[in-house]
């Protein structure tokens, strides 16, 4: 098995602080995103701009998708994203033609796996095609103080046996990965641990150094 990869979420409200974080930390990372955030913010420029900067980085765009699929997917993937996001709670329309529009790009397409869903959802997505999700602890849930559970394990390894390469978010630090060592994790998101420090490049040797010891052996 691949080691988990390491991806960058920019959630930045300003474009230039966005742009300057990616270019100090992209060595160091192996996906960078475009956060939800930083979407709403500067627009699909956002997109734009991080592909022109790092023209050879897998790039996601966090649309969090809902509705219009098709539209939102073409706007992403010529802008230069390799992945979107849609949220879990879209109809199967949705992800059905956004799908479809990411396999013209040669891209993918992420479900973000927020509130309720069912392992009866998952089977639905898998036989549109699916093969990517995305399990979130959402920032004010972890603010709130929300830890990783026996059943969010349990849920990542269903998903995981069902055919999903799963990537893991939500205040992540290097110390909390040793809890998912017997899932098939594809990359873990990290934004604030960070971006939003001064020491960045030493975590994300933390995050690297972690993942090898876990997963490597």
């Amino acid at each position: 098995m691949s080691l988990p990869l390491l991806q960058l979420a920019l959630d930045h409200t300003d474009m230039d602080a966005a742009l300057q974080t990616a270019q100090l930390l992209h060595q160091d990372v192996d996906i960078i995103e475009a956060g939800t955030i930083l979407c709403f913010s500067a627009g699909i420029e956002a997109v734009t701009r991080l592909r022109s900067q790092h023209p050879t980085k897998t790039l996601v765009a966090d649309f969090k998708v809902a509705d219009a699929g098709a539209t939102l997917a073409d706007m992403a993937f010529k802008a230069g994203a390799n992945w979107m996001t849609v949220i879990c709670a879209a109809p199967l329309a949705t992800f059905a033609t956004a799908l479809d529009v990411a396999k013209r790009y040669e891209g993918d397409i992420q479900i973000e796996l927020f509130g309720h869903w069912t392992l009866e959802d998952a089977r639905q997505w898998r036989n549109l095609g699916l093969t990517q999700a995305i399990y979130h602890r959402g920032r004010d849930a972890q603010a709130s103080g929300q830890q990783w559970s026996q059943h969010d394990l349990n849920a990542m390894q269903e998903l995981s046996d069902m055919g999903f390469a799963l990537s893991v978010t939500g205040g992540i630090t290097p110390a909390e990965l040793p809890q998912f060592r017997n899932i098939a994790v594809k990359a873990f998101i990290a934004g604030r641990a960070l971006s939003n420090s001064p020491n960045g490049l030493d975590t994300a040797s933390q995050f690297h150094q972690a993942i090898a010891n876990i997963w490597g052996k």
